[in-house]
């Protein structure tokens, strides 16, 4: 595909559905910003230019066309101390410096090696976001008055009703405009966009950020920097591998990590913070039809316009619409196969999905969650491929000779195993392993090979060890202690 219609495909390949799901996403966007704002301990005004920023530069730089990425509450959580301790002007400079980190690691091509997050912990991902999300609409529904409910039930079978008849408007938005005027035109007291905070009436302007520039102010904003960094990725890649999966189409990891660094730069720059992709915004996007990245860059600049030149309508919108808007992306995210299939499902895979799950939600911190998700997810791994390794004997009519033979992968998790196989009892005079079938990994599986050497040698036997492969045979050299001499010169041929 040449480059002009590679940019056609990813631009305008559908801009009707591209617009629509970018104006519903836009709308979504005002409340969360202003509340992760206030979590933050920042202005309004931090959050939303944020999400304006961070989704127009995502969506041009970006490796994963229709996913939005703005300010998430993930990244405001980190912040707190920061904006308390040294104020605002920090804030920018640590979005600054965190961009410049993730430029770091997508020019290094890390961004590639979210593919060995297993699909347990991509699942246990998706569900623990979805609770959230559902458990972030509760604010505004414990102690409501009966008014609130009816509407956001309303919202719901608009949303989930309007499909069966027509798929030409995403429901969704449908939803947000009749509520919107229905309240607007009934005047009922429910609580609105506005009741959230004030909006910005100026458009973000270029600022440097007011800190020294000295290595204090590194010591700092570095530690916070490199968190949001790392959690900021976390979340945007494994979002984009979501979205990857429900969209059958694939992204550039390693571009969409040098784009997420790029869009905190120019937030960081632009009196926002450090932002990074929204599962919920993007589940949005995607379910409306979108799938370009026409979606992602309508959805920054018609945020811009709600808030400057619409402000006064955009106050009016109910809460309650939006409730019933997430509460769908939250049902919707959820991965609700995951449990019918707990029972079928390997045993390992299930605590490793319900543990990510769990880990999330008790702390509200995505990286504690998937981080535990991904050692489990190692340690069974490990623990399976090392009990693989099998040492059996060979029998042979030599007297004083035991032949035995290698298969599987020796390593750290299976080095005892190895050591274990072999039987120590008589003094033969001669003792061949063939290590053919077998991979040598690491220093502990050439200290286990030293280990069963040295015990038969000390009972004054010959060993020869035979069939290492050219890399085996490379660590053996490098790091093992039994002579050289006592490996064939052949052996390394296998």
């Amino acid at each position: 595909m040449t480059l002009i219609a590679s940019a056609r495909q990813q631009w305008l390949a559908s801009p009707r559905r591209d617009l629509l799901a970018g104006t519903v996403v836009a709308l979504a966007l005002i409340p969360e910003a202003i509340a992760f704002s206030i979590i933050a301990g920042v202005d309004p005004a931090v959050g939303l230019y944020a999400s304006v920023i961070i989704a127009v530069t995502i969506s041009l730089v970006g490796g994963r066309p229709a996913m939005i990425s703005a300010a998430t509450g993930a990244m405001a959580l980190l912040m707190v101390g920061l904006v308390r301790d040294h104020g605002l002007e920090y804030l920018f400079a640590a979005s600054i410096l965190c961009g410049l980190f993730q430029i770091v690691i997508g020019l290094l091509k890390l961004g590639r090696y979210i593919k060995f997050v297993s699909r347990s912990v991509m699942t246990g991902f998706v569900n623990s976001l979805a609770i959230l999300i559902f458990m972030a609409q509760m604010p505004e529904l414990i102690g409501a008055d009966w008014p609130t409910f009816a509407l956001v039930a309303a919202g719901l079978a608009v949303i989930y009703g309007l499909p069966r008849l027509t798929r030409a408007v995403p429901s969704a938005l449908v939803a947000i405009i009749l509520l919107s005027g229905f309240v607007i035109w009934t005047g009922l007291d429910v609580r609105t966009v506005g009741d959230m905070g004030q909006m910005p009436s100026t458009l973000p302007m270029f600022h440097l950020p007011m800190v020294p520039l000295t290595w204090e102010t590194f010591a700092i904003i570095a530690p916070v920097s490199a968190t949001l960094a790392f959690v900021g990725l976390l979340e945007s890649l494994l979002t984009a591998n979501l979205i990857d999966d429900i969209t059958d189409t694939p992204s550039d990891k390693d571009q969409e990590t040098r784009g997420q660094g790029i869009a905190n730069i120019a937030s960081g720059f632009f009196g926002g913070m450090a932002g990074c992709a929204m599962i919920g915004q993007s589940m949005i996007n995607v379910t409306s039809g979108a799938r370009g990245r026409l979606s992602t860059l309508w959805a920054g600049l018609f945020l811009l316009f709600l808030i400057l030149v619409l402000q006064d309508w955009v106050a009016r919108i109910p809460m309650a619409a939006l409730v019933a808007v997430m509460i769908m992306v939250s049902v919707g995210t959820f991965d609700w196969g995951s449990i019918r299939n707990l029972r079928s499902a390997p045993l390992q895979s299930s605590v490793v999905m319900i543990a990510t799950t769990g880990a999330v939600v008790a702390t509200h911190d995505l990286s504690k969650g998937v981080v535990l998700g991904v050692v489990l997810s190692a340690i069974f791994f490990m623990r399976k491929v090392g009990k693989t390794l099998v040492v059996s004997e060979i029998p042979t009519p030599e007297p004083g000779v035991l032949r035995y033979r290698v298969s599987g992968q020796l390593f750290f998790a299976s080095a005892e195993l190895f050591a274990a196989g072999f039987e120590h009892h008589g003094r033969p005079e001669r003792v061949e392993i063939d290590m053919s079938d077998a991979h040598l990994w690491d220093v502990t599986g050439v200290a286990a090979v030293d280990k069963v050497v040295f015990r038969y040698r000390r009972q004054g036997a010959a060993v020869d060890v035979i069939g290492l492969n050219a890399a085996g045979r490379t660590l053996i050299e490098r790091v093992g202690r039994f002579e050289k001499d006592h490996l064939p010169s052949g052996a390394a041929a296998h």
